[in-house]
């Protein structure tokens, strides 16, 4: 099963579309090349809908980002307009990180937009979870979504499989910018509930059940998950350190669920690349690159 080929419908006539790596875009905005998920990783995900990279990012990051982000959060009249965003400064490499790149290639791109120039999925949104004791901002409970594999594909909280292959919809890209204690007010996720068939019990509504798994991690982790799982957010206890977590959002280029778009001046600062990430929600004529077109045809048509 680990080398299983997925029969993956193309656009015409019922074809099998074959995916290859150079299908899909191999490096990043800063050229660095990305880094597809492993064969593990693949099964994990698809298995619980959420999957934890520990401890990531470099200190230097870890101490520029959160520095960035508390400033936006606290004192954004000390930056210019465009600037007062968590998709703004040492935190716009976060967007499209080789891990995230890859990640999506696997799980969202469509590969027939997908190009060097660009990126065959989109960016929905970025924000922070800012948690602190201190402050009295502790969040709270309010378990949503789930059932993801038999939703119809109107609102993008779906998610669909096939032997060898997922799609993710949706998706949640959290940046633990702070270590988290387990129990103390990470991200709560119940495993599998994105493929589930019943509906949740009772026990779904207390934040103290078995039913709930969450995470520990040091600063700088990677959490993604799918939003057709469960999930929740849950109050912050941890009085030795706050919360500074970078919430990203991303879907597939023809489908849209926020209302959220990056400054026009930040968006004009980015590189082209980055750029692609935020580009109209269409499938038509929305390649990046070469002959820049798509309109309808199948994926191996497009590369003779």
């Amino acid at each position: 099963m680990s080398n299983n080929t997925p029969f993956i419908v193309d656009k015409n006539l019922g074809v099998n579309m074959t995916v290859e790596p150079e299908d899909l875009t191999q490096t990043n905005a800063d050229g660095e090349a990305v880094i597809a998920p492993t064969q593990e990783e693949k099964y994990l995900f698809d298995a619980r809908g959420w999957l934890l990279f520990p401890g990531i990012l470099s200190d230097d990051d870890i101490r520029d980002m959160r520095e960035y982000a508390l400033q936006v959060k606290h004192n954004p009249q000390s930056l210019p307009e465009h600037e007062q965003s968590y998709l703004a400064g040492p935190l716009q490499k976060l967007a499209d990180h080789p891990r995230v790149v890859g990640f999506m290639n696997e799980f969202v791109a469509h590969p027939h937009l997908a190009s060097p120039d660009g990126y065959g999925f989109r960016m929905e949104a970025s924000g922070i979870r800012f948690r602190s004791t201190r402050t009295g901002e502790v969040g709270g409970f309010r378990p949503h979504n789930g059932n993801g594999l038999f939703r119809f594909a109107i609102d993008s909280h779906h998610y669909q499989c096939i032997p060898g292959k997922a799609y993710s919809g949706l998706t949640r890209v959290v940046w633990e910018l702070a270590p988290v204690q387990k129990g103390k007010g990470g991200t709560l996720v119940v495993s599998g509930s994105h493929k589930a068939v019943y509906a949740a019990p009772e026990s779904i509504h207390d934040p103290n059940s078995p039913i709930w798994d969450t995470y520990e991690c040091p600063a700088g982790s990677l959490l993604f998950f799918t939003e057709a799982i469960t999930h929740s957010a849950t109050p912050w206890t941890d009085e030795t350190t706050d919360r500074v977590a970078i919430f990203n959002l991303y879907n597939t280029i023809g489908a849209k669920w926020s209302n959220w778009h990056p400054h026009p001046d930040l968006l004009a600062s980015m590189p082209p690349k980055r750029q692609s990430l935020f580009r109209d929600v269409r499938c038509a004529a929305n390649r990046i690159g070469g002959n820049g077109r798509y309109h309808g045809g199948n994926l191996s048509e497009m590369k003779k």
